[in-house]
């Protein structure tokens, strides 16, 4: 698959799913893609955040090493500029960003999904620097996170390869101290983990390998500390990103077995109506990518064109709803 040119301006326009159509023909799926100023860094099992308006993507691996990088995009300059490093390489990591301060939590220290951490790290944009945290309980990695209530949630995980986790782990900023919640009904990892209109919502994710993707979908209570069953995801997967954007958790890419390709489905589960639709598909398709919304497009940053650990990239792609 060919790599795409960084062209600025219209000439940079990748047009997908928003065609004109003859009267009565079928309609694309909604959805505008673009491509951005590319990474400075080739980056699997990517996270990002977004904070007042600019793109955070910490950690992430590349030929079997993991990194300490910290990367800052400026979509209004459309340029990236390094930040400070990470107390440790870490990659595989939950993301949370809470009080105008980003967290991350566990991810692994090598490949393939070996050196599992425990660690619960800082970082604060203003004073560009990194703090250490009370760690969490046990080490785990490819588990997701989100805030509800001022707390910020971590579930589901795995220590190493074929070690699945469900427990669910609540860190308190104000306190500094771990609780414990109710345990993921079904143990997995690489999965989604969202908060929309007060609960948290887990969906898709694997049980042992990328050839068990899973399209269960639970909903986490945090007034009841209980889980109910959602709508499934329509297309199972893992190591896909996920975010709220507009109404909608918007789940992108994915991975599946090697000597196959990647996912470029994207889905969108409406939380009020509470149905899922199809939008615009991903570029080429990929997984283990970073994802944020900032203003009115996502962000999606890195991840691997095939599945495993080849065709990684530092390509930055927006998707955007009219």
């Amino acid at each position: 698959m060919g790599r795409w040119k960084h062209l600025p301006g219209i000439a940079g326009l990748l047009l997908l799913g928003v065609a004109l159509s003859a009267p009565g023909a079928a309609q694309s799926p909604p959805g505008l893609w673009t491509k951005k100023a590319p990474r400075p860094a080739i980056t699997n099992e990517a996270a990002a955040a977004a904070i007042a308006g600019k793109l955070l993507a910490p950690g992430g691996s590349n030929m079997g090493k993991s990194n300490t990088r910290l990367d800052e995009y400026d979509p209004a300059t459309d340029r990236w500029r390094a930040r400070a490093d990470m107390p440790q390489p870490l990659d595989h990591l939950a993301v949370e960003v809470l009080n105008g301060k980003l967290y991350t939590f566990g991810g692994f220290a090598a490949t393939i999904h070996a050196g599992s951490s425990d660690a619960a790290l800082e970082y604060d944009p203003a004073a560009d620097t990194w703090r250490r945290l009370k760690p969490m309980k046990a080490p785990r990695a490819a588990a997701g996170a989100a805030v509800a209530n001022g707390k910020i949630h971590v579930i589901g995980g795995r220590v190493r390869d074929h070690e699945l986790l469900n427990p669910h782990e609540v860190y308190d900023p104000a306190t500094g101290n771990w609780t414990e919640a109710a345990p993921l009904p079904l143990a997995r990892d690489h999965l989604a983990v969202v908060e929309a209109e007060g609960k948290i919502h887990v969906i898709g994710g694997r049980v042992r390998t990328n050839d068990n993707n899973v399209d269960n979908h639970d909903i986490y209570d945090p007034a009841t500390n209980t889980w109910a069953s959602g709508p499934p995801l329509p297309t199972p997967r893992s190591a896909m990103s996920a975010v709220l954007y507009k109404g909608l958790i918007l789940v992108s890419g994915g991975e599946r077995r090697a000597g196959t390709s990647t996912f470029d489905e994207n889905e969108g589960f409406d939380v009020k109506a509470g149905r899922w639709s199809t939008f615009a598909p991903m570029p080429g398709g990929r997984h283990g990518q970073g994802a944020a919304v900032i203003g009115n497009s996502v962000y999606m940053v890195g991840g691997a064109l095939q599945p495993g650990g080849t065709g990684n990239t530092d390509e930055l792609i927006v998707f955007t709803l009219p």
